[in-house]
């Protein structure tokens, strides 16, 4: 056998271990043992019970996925067919999804070199009279700038939409990721901090909103008020879908929650490992390490290095899974992406991008992970460059 078709050796390390606090069997237990299992019942209530005490948002619903949470956000900006949002090409396709099935154009920026964040420095270039949203993505957990861009947001009368999907616990100026604009959404899904396999949540503070959120997410009628003894009937009323989790899942979700705070700090505590050994320029000036603005706090949801080539990216993936680590890369940028020329327009140069795209390469970061582990995952990388 030659060495290019032998298989990998087995992981030791992997890339992620989704997260059991241990309570969540009987959590589900309870669920089902009330014979309540579809959406928006004692589960979901006291998810979202925690997550707007958390947040300090008036209005928190629970979704099926992160993506869905981005949809509901989509409709609930009425996105019409021409209408533009302005977004970073370095994110998943879920947040420009959301905009393309309005019949809207995401309209691509490039990212700033140190956080990966939309370059709010690059926006105003890319608003035009179709321009409706801005829709910014707090990318490993690290908030945006967001005063300067709610500030151009206010300038030109546009929406503010967080894509918060790995940001929760985090924080830009002592205020919550996921309730610093008009509307936000979260991912739960396994590989997130807190999860129930798939699942999300939308944020939004304005109360008319939130209203019609709830419409919307009950496949457009006004179920929610009738449950709640506003109206002795329910009907169609608005555009809608199904945007609601399960029983099951939002039982699930209630555990990790409660346990999510110590989860950050956890989390936090192998990040900082990590930075210690790596971080500083400690493998040397071509090898980026993540940065943590002055005006931000993170919640460790991604270590990654920077590379200074794709080719010397792949080699150290080769080198690491060679020795049963499982690190990562992440995206390729939308805009270079087939669905990203066909439906979306590129504002500037994409050079850091790009380059993100080529270069970064995550490590495994996981609750449960041991100083030990997390050693081994640094003496590797260190070997892999020598």
């Amino acid at each position: 056998m030659s060495s290019e078709s032998a298989p990998w050796p087995p992981i030791r390390i992997p890339f992620v271990r989704p997260l059991q606090t241990g309570g969540e069997l009987e959590a589900v237990r309870e669920a089902l043992e009330r014979e309540r299992l579809a959406g928006d019942n004692a589960a979901t209530r006291a998810a979202e019970g925690y997550l707007r005490d958390a947040l300090g948002a008036p209005h928190v619903l629970l979704t099926p996925s992160g993506t869905a949470a981005l949809e509901l956000a989509a409709i609930l900006a009425d996105l019409q067919p021409g209408d533009e949002v302005v977004m970073p090409s370095f994110t998943f396709s879920s947040t420009a999804n959301a905009v393309v099935l309005r019949g809207a154009t995401p309209v691509f920026v490039d990212v700033r070199r140190d956080t990966l964040n939309i370059d709010e420095n690059l926006i105003e270039a890319a608003v035009t009279e179709r321009t409706r949203a801005i829709m910014v993505v707090h990318y490993a957990g690290v908030p945006c700038a967001m005063e300067p861009i709610q500030a151009l947001a206010d300038a030109h009368g546009l929406l503010v939409i967080e894509d918060a999907a790995q940001a929760l616990h985090s924080s830009y100026r002592g205020r919550p990721a996921g309730a610093l604009a008009d509307m936000a959404a979260f991912s739960f899904h396994e590989t997130k901090n807190v999860h129930s396999g798939e699942g999300g949540a939308f944020v939004c503070r304005d109360h008319e909103l939130g209203r019609r959120a709830e419409i919307v997410r009950e496949k457009g009628t006004n179920r929610a008020a009738f449950f709640r003894g506003e109206i002795d009937k329910y009907t169609w009323i608005d555009v809608g879908s199904s945007f609601l989790p399960s029983e099951l899942s939002a039982a699930f979700l209630k555990v990790q929650l409660e346990a999510s705070r110590e989860v950050t700090a956890r989390r936090l505590d192998i990040w900082r490992q990590y930075d210690e050994a790596l971080g500083g320029g400690q493998l040397g000036e071509e090898v980026l390490t993540p940065v943590i603005p002055d005006d931000c706090e993170h919640n460790a949801h991604i270590y990654h290095l920077r590379f200074g080539s794709l080719e010397q990216r792949t080699a150290v993936i080769g080198k690491l899974r060679a020795a049963g680590i499982h690190p990562t890369s992440h995206y390729v940028p939308l805009h270079s992406a087939p669905a990203g020329r066909r439906y979306g327009r590129v504002v500037g140069a994409m050079t850091n991008t790009d380059r993100a795209g080529d270069s970064l390469l995550r490590l495994p970061l996981w609750v449960g992970m041991t100083s030990a582990e997390v050693s081994q995952v640094v003496d590797a990388v260190r070997a892999s460059l020598s």
